[in-house]
């Protein structure tokens, strides 16, 4: 093979074997810091297990997601991780192949897929005891997106409960659609800024909104820790870089990339996989706390 120098080819391999080694991955932003983690992680673990990966990008555009799902199950892809709430369950199930929905919300019994998350609801009760430990009593948590059910909502819930067991006041607020798609913050954080001034105390549902209330703070002259404390969400490459360095709450982006494709591998070879996995996270004090 060395001296005729044979390639493979890949698809006759695919029509032969009825499954290529692409894996399928689909996400709402490539830009967004925590995808951009998770993509690296999900290419080094797909490598590790002989696949390749296939990154598509759908900016959150329903049609985007569903041509890249019907072209994946055209080219016969190994399996797709979705990380994208604008498939309904029963599209899913008309679906033959694989598919592993990561981070993706709730999942729905019977849609043919499995699902892996990081436990959001815990992470949001370790950012709350940080805070208040740290002396905080007006809290203020930025959340998901204005009438839109994600994921990230559970890091407010758990949030909320730990402020309301120790008698701690809180505001969870949401930006709209625009800001969310845009990852542009700072208006949305001045203005609950200057309507709250008595504010001490913040918990962002990502570290890129976690570095945007740094630079508002700074806008603002509020010193961070001493005037205002702040904790991020991700444990993204972001938190590490920023002056100060951003408390956050980590997650597990490695080995649930890991898991992903080892799901994947798993139930193309009729594999039994939990149709739900929880990964645990854990707090990393920066200077912002």
């Amino acid at each position: 093979m060395e001296e005729m120098h044979y390639q493979p080819n890949e698809l006759a391999r695919a029509l032969s074997m009825r499954r290529s080694n692409t894996i399928v991955a689909i996400v709402p932003h490539v830009s967004h810091p925590f995808f951009a983690s998770l993509l690296s992680s999900l290419e080094d673990a797909a490598a590790q297990r002989g696949y390749r990966l296939l990154l598509c990008n759908s900016r959150e555009q329903p049609e985007k997601v569903w041509e890249y799902m019907a072209t994946s199950v055209s080219n016969n892809a190994a399996g797709i991780i979705l990380c994208s709430n604008n498939i309904c369950p029963s599209c899913l199930r008309q679906l033959d192949l694989p598919i592993v929905n990561l981070e993706r919300g709730e999942k729905e019994d019977g849609d043919g897929t499995v699902s892996i998350h990081c436990d959001n609801y815990q992470g949001g009760r370790l950012a709350a005891a940080h805070l208040i430990e740290r002396g905080c009593r007006n809290l203020l948590h930025f959340g998901g997106i204005t009438g839109k059910r994600m994921p990230a909502d559970r890091r407010g819930e758990g949030f909320s409960d730990v402020c309301r067991e120790a008698g701690v006041l809180c505001t969870i607020l949401t930006a709209d659609q625009k800001t969310y798609e845009l990852m542009s913050y700072r208006a949305f954080i001045e203005e609950a800024l200057r309507r709250r001034p008595e504010t001490d105390g913040i918990f962002a549902s990502s570290d890129l909104i976690a570095a945007q209330t740094l630079q508002v703070c700074a806008a603002l002259g509020y010193s961070v820790p001493e005037r205002m404390k702040i904790v991020g969400f991700d444990g993204t490459l972001v938190a590490s870089i920023t002056t100060p360095t951003i408390t956050t709450v980590i997650q597990p982006v490695q080995r649930m990339a890991q898991l992903c494709v080892e799901h994947i591998e798993k139930l193309q070879h009729g594999e039994l996989v939990p149709d739900n996995v929880t990964m645990p996270v854990r707090l990393l004090q920066g200077e912002s706390t």
